[in-house]
């Protein structure tokens, strides 16, 4: 290999990308969609607020009524005294949007719910009205009992048990920790690396395609040794890779920062008061829990825990092996890729000669899921080992804590199954990119691989 030409294909291969439209694009494109998906959630909630509906309720339990107090998600007027056949078809001219009609108390004590209106009511006023019913039947069940105290006691006997847990280092110091940080941290990981191997090798396949069939890679070989041509394309897209990430981590951060500053105050204004108790009495309902059971379930402690937690892991081991990791793993399947796209001339005959490449990739995906939850089992152990899914599943294991002779031996046997994978590519990709007119097969891959 000739240093000094595959530096001049890299600089060739560089310059051609990131004038591209396209790379334009993404760069400015990706940071909004990022910053969008920080502040969606916020925006979702604050805009949730609908139209406050007019209820009118038939209680014929007579014990519901005094626990459907109005609010800003809907206002109940008592019609318990008329007919609910009769006021079907006349909410309208009553002005009323919804009729809930509560049927009388059967012998097990409980009551069913029906509604009518024009336009459905929606989950979130359905699941509000079965949880303030639900309350009342509970609390007239306690009563029937005539057992003077017995609300305070069913509340006293209720079961609020929290687990912490503490992880011991080798000197037998215990610190608190959180499995679900663990796993929300190896999540991201696993798909942040696995999405951009994917990406950035696939763009060296088109580039391989893109330049064979428009014949252009005729007159580069001419001059360029085929091997330096495909290892200056696979270290130029290498690069052009990291400036598009850099750029996207300066332009998501910015763009945070300058919309965190224009709205963050309105956006948390309108999440106080009575629209925050809403949409928290709303997403606690779904559990089956009371507010005030929820309540007493979150100590102080938590946030605590949560920052533990953050403190223990590993930073700078993680964000060095997520670079050593994304750089061998892009490399492995990028050269992988390379000999793929020598091999045919669209992409369309790329796909028989390309999958048995992705479906390593794939499985690293899936055992990296199973490590969120399980990352001492021992199929995710082995495919943090295997260099084809170490990648990605080893990435997922780090924030539970890897011996440093599991990450050595893990990293040098992706090095050297690049450095094999690379020699093969190479030949495979001398051959290859002078071929027109005929379909490749993994025979003909194996037929140049044999060639000397």
């Amino acid at each position: 290999m000739n240093i000094r030409t595959i530096g001049l294909v890299i600089g060739r291969e560089y310059n051609t990308r990131v004038r591209k439209k396209s790379f334009l694009v993404l760069t400015f494109v990706v940071p909004i969609l990022f910053a969008a998906l920080c502040f969606l959630p916020s925006i979702i909630m604050l805009n949730m607020k609908e139209q406050t509906k007019e209820v009118a309720v038939v209680d014929q339990s007579g014990i519901v009524m005094p626990y459907l107090e109005n609010g800003e998600a809907a206002n109940y007027y008592d019609y318990s005294s008329y007919d609910p056949d009769s006021l079907k078809n006349r909410l309208e001219a009553i002005g009323k949007d919804i009729l809930v009609v509560v049927s009388p108390i059967d012998s097990a004590s409980n009551v069913s719910v029906q509604t009518f209106s024009k336009k459905p009511a929606g989950v979130d006023f359905s699941e509000n009205l079965a949880s303030r019913v639900s309350r009342a039947v509970e609390d007239y069940r306690i009563k029937s009992y005539d057992i003077e105290g017995l609300d305070q006691i069913m509340n006293d006997v209720k079961a609020r048990t929290q687990v912490k847990e503490y992880s011991l280092g080798k000197d037998g110091k215990e610190t608190v920790s959180e499995s679900g940080i663990y796993m929300i941290i190896s999540m991201v990981l696993g798909m942040l690396i696995y999405m951009f191997i994917a990406m950035f090798s696939g763009m060296v396949m088109s580039s391989v395609i893109e330049e064979k069939s428009s014949r252009v890679v005729e007159v580069l070989v001419s001059s360029v040794k085929s091997i330096d041509l495909m290892f200056g394309k696979i270290i130029g897209v290498a690069l052009v890779a990291l400036t598009q990430f850099a750029l996207w981590i300066l332009l998501t951060a910015m763009i945070v920062g300058i919309g965190g500053v224009a709205f963050g105050p309105k956006l948390l204004q309108g999440m106080q008061g009575d629209n925050a108790a809403q949409m928290s009495e709303m997403a606690i309902s779904g559990t089956g829990l009371h507010m005030e059971d929820a309540v007493a379930m979150m100590e102080d402690g938590d946030l605590k825990t949560v920052l533990t937690t953050l403190g223990n892991i590993p930073w700078g081991q993680l964000i060095i092996a997520f670079f050593i990791y994304f750089l061998l793993g892009y490399l492995l399947y990028a050269s992988l890729f390379a000999a793929v796209g020598s091999a045919v001339e669209n992409e369309a005959d790329s796909n028989q000669l390309q999958l048995p490449v992705t479906i390593p990739l794939l499985i690293g995906f899936f055992i990296a899921l199973m490590a969120m939850r399980n990352p001492y089992n021992p199929v995710v152990w082995w495919g943090s080992m295997i260099p084809f899914t170490s990648p990605i599943v080893m990435l997922a294991r780090i924030p539970y804590g890897v011996p440093f002779w599991e990450l050595a031996l893990s990293i040098a046997l992706l090095a050297v199954t690049f450095a094999v994978c690379a020699w093969a590519s190479a030949k495979i990709y001398r051959a290859g990119i002078l071929i027109f007119g005929k379909k490749s097969t993994w025979k003909d891959l194996w037929k140049w691989l044999k060639q000397k």
